[in-house]
């Protein structure tokens, strides 16, 4: 099991109580709509329960009636309004009641349909605000977080979970009170009629009480269950389709689809488990009403037979036995959806309670347009525990310089890039920008500070400008142009046939690999930040593209405070300064002809670059 599926199950020691009172908060700025709901639920209970009174009235005022039991109670004052309406005679009388049976169903559809809007409106409301807070909660999350929790998971919380929540505001919350006014209007109309008919009818409470308890304890664990097996179906599905090229290159297509089947077979097992409490609880509750409904019978014809109550009377408490049972019934399926509500919520609120580590101070430092200076001092930084990436790494990039990392992979080139932009924290040590340390900065202020033209250049789905100026509508049509133009990425763009408003496919599907790379080239241009980050730019760019961009790369370090990090020696020659870094130290730093001179792991790295040596001799080399 991953340590993500341990940490799911955990949840299970979660307190019901307190999440729902959490769950219930999100209710609070729609209280209007839980106000009309319950005013509407309040209505429609007297108007669904009117049946079996006004059936009982038909029987025993028109159809059968009794001598030895006159009208009394509200059958009498169905009679006497019958009377004054002109409905004196037998069928009159019972064309009357049917019309006041048929305005009460009616009028209880109106109000049922206006509840049910007012219900999955507010649900909807709440699913809105909810979804909004989780993304802008991932949003500020450190990377530290994606480095351990996978995509797919994630969605499930956004997508699955969301909306089981859904269930829970629009067909639980406010429904369960519903039932439970449903019962409360048939128990008060059974004592009203006859009490020991309503005792008998009672009778079926205690075993129906246990069978809820049973199914309770079973479905909970077994919901959880589902929920779990619901992110892990996710997170592979995710990542396969993701990396399907790597799948089909590999002829991995078998070996998934086992992977596929077993995950599959996970999960098809946790709905087994849930059914199996499903499939045993209904039936048994039909069971038991259909006990206590004979028990009504045997009582209820006996009394009839000896004289003691109506016809009527015993045909109505049938059908108020069958409202009574339903709404159990209704609330029991309802706990379903509230164990998957709380098996969601458990999930939903782990992630929000995520703490977000890095932030920007109360008060950051005030900071004006950034010259650029770059001081690193006596950093220390590790991904995991005491296993330093970096140790004890100090190093000064002046503005206006062009600075450039070089090192074996692993030795620590794109982690300062990463703590710079404060995409983690260091654990000892300073970052300083224009003397002020990077953690008194406003985020927002730091990051925009710096462009940044990756290795794995990532491009969202929209036209070739909005990938350019994602967003940012301070950036001029002509800008954005010129910014491509600088690069040579004009040439193919205008080539295509929407040109700059061609459509690209999910993460830039459709165009070469270069291409993308020149795209991040004119997006990190276009955006004209203080200092740009080169990080290793060129690696997925073939030879004849990368002279095509050389001469405007220098045109464009020119001047500009620029950190380039790159495997191809080829590309820092011409820099101000070159840093060597070797197992997350600094080991040498001056320019490409000094550190030839040194004929230290600078001009060994040279060497093998340029005599082009296999990367196991390589690795060899850099092995002390």
């Amino acid at each position: 099991m991953s340590e993500m599926d341990h940490e799911e199950e955990q949840l299970d020691q979660a307190y019901d109580a307190r999440l729902m009172r959490r769950l219930l908060g999100y209710l609070w700025p729609y209280k209007r709509y839980v106000l009309a709901a319950l005013a509407l639920t309040m209505l429609g209970g007297p108007l669904v329960v009117a049946g079996p009174p006004l059936v009982k009235a038909a029987v025993d005022l028109y159809l059968l009636p009794d001598p030895a039991h006159l009208p009394q109670g509200y059958t009498l004052l169905i009679k006497q309004t019958a009377e004054q309406l002109g409905f004196g005679g037998q069928a009159s009388g019972i064309a009357f009641i049917a019309l006041l049976l048929l305005v009460a169903n009616l009028a209880a559809m109106a109000v049922l349909y206006a509840e049910a809007f007012v219900l999955q409106r507010m649900g909807q409301h709440i699913m809105y605000d909810l979804r909004n807070q989780i993304f802008a909660h991932l949003q500020r999350l450190p990377l530290r977080f994606y480095d351990r929790h996978p995509t797919g998971r994630l969605m499930t919380r956004l997508t699955s979970d969301v909306e089981a929540l859904n269930e829970l505001f629009s067909s639980v919350v406010i429904a369960f009170f519903g039932d439970l006014t449903m019962l409360l209007y048939v128990v008060f109309w059974m004592f009203l009629v006859d009490w020991r008919l309503a005792l008998i009818s009672l009778l079926i409470l205690p075993p129906l009480t246990v069978l809820t308890i049973w199914f309770r304890l079973g479905s909970r664990t077994a919901f959880r269950s589902v929920r779990l097996q619901v992110a892990r179906i996710n997170t592979f599905l995710h990542e396969r389709l993701t990396g399907m090229s790597v799948v089909q290159l590999f002829n991995r297509e078998e070996r998934e689809l086992q992977n596929f089947k077993d995950i599959n077979r996970d999960y098809r097992q946790a709905n087994i488990n849930a059914i199996f409490y499903n499939a045993i609880f209904f039936p048994a509750v039909d069971i038991i009403a259909a006990t206590g409904i004979a028990l009504i019978i045997w009582y209820g014809g006996g009394q009839v037979l000896q004289g003691v109550v109506t016809l009527g009377t015993v045909i109505a408490f049938l059908q108020m036995a069958e409202m009574f049972y339903e709404p159990i019934g209704d609330m029991s399926e309802r706990y379903n959806l509230l164990q998957s509500a709380m098996s969601a919520s458990e999930r939903i609120f782990q992630l929000l309670d995520e703490p977000v580590t890095i932030k920007s101070p109360e008060e950051p430092a005030p900071v004006d347009k950034v010259r650029g200076h770059i001081e690193f001092r006596h950093v220390w930084f590790a991904y995991h525990g005491e296993d330093w990436v970096l140790k004890d790494v100090s190093f000064v990039v002046h503005p206006g310089e062009s600075v450039a990392f070089v090192g074996h992979t692993g030795a620590g080139k794109t982690t300062i890039t990463n703590l710079l932009l404060r995409f983690y924290d260091i654990q000892r040590g300073q970052i300083l920008l224009d003397g002020a340390d990077i953690r008194d900065l406003e985020l927002a202020k730091l990051r925009s500070s710096f462009s940044i033209v990756p290795q794995d250049v990532f491009l969202f789905t929209g036209d070739i400008s909005s990938n350019i100026r994602l967003g940012n509508q301070t950036i001029s049509d002509e800008e954005l142009r010129e910014a491509a133009r600088q690069v040579n990425a004009d040439s193919f763009i205008s080539k295509l046939s929407g040109g700059y408003a061609t459509d690209l496919h999910e993460r830039g599907a459709g165009i070469s690999v270069g291409q993308k790379q020149l795209i991040s080239f004119a997006r990190a241009l276009a955006f004209d930040s203080g200092v740009l980050i080169l990080d290793e730019a060129t690696s997925s760019i073939d030879a004849e593209t990368e002279n095509l961009i050389h001469d405007a790369v220098k045109r464009v370090l020119a001047g500009r405070t620029s950190l380039v990090i790159a495997h191809r020696l080829s590309t820092v020659q011409d820099v101000d300064h070159i840093i060597v870094l070797h197992k997350g130290e600094v080991r040498e730093c001056g320019s490409h002809q000094e550190l030839l001179r040194q004929r230290g792991l600078y001009w060994l790295l040279y060497q093998l670059s340029l005599y082009q040596t296999p990367q196991a001799e390589l690795a060899e080399s850099f092995s002390v």
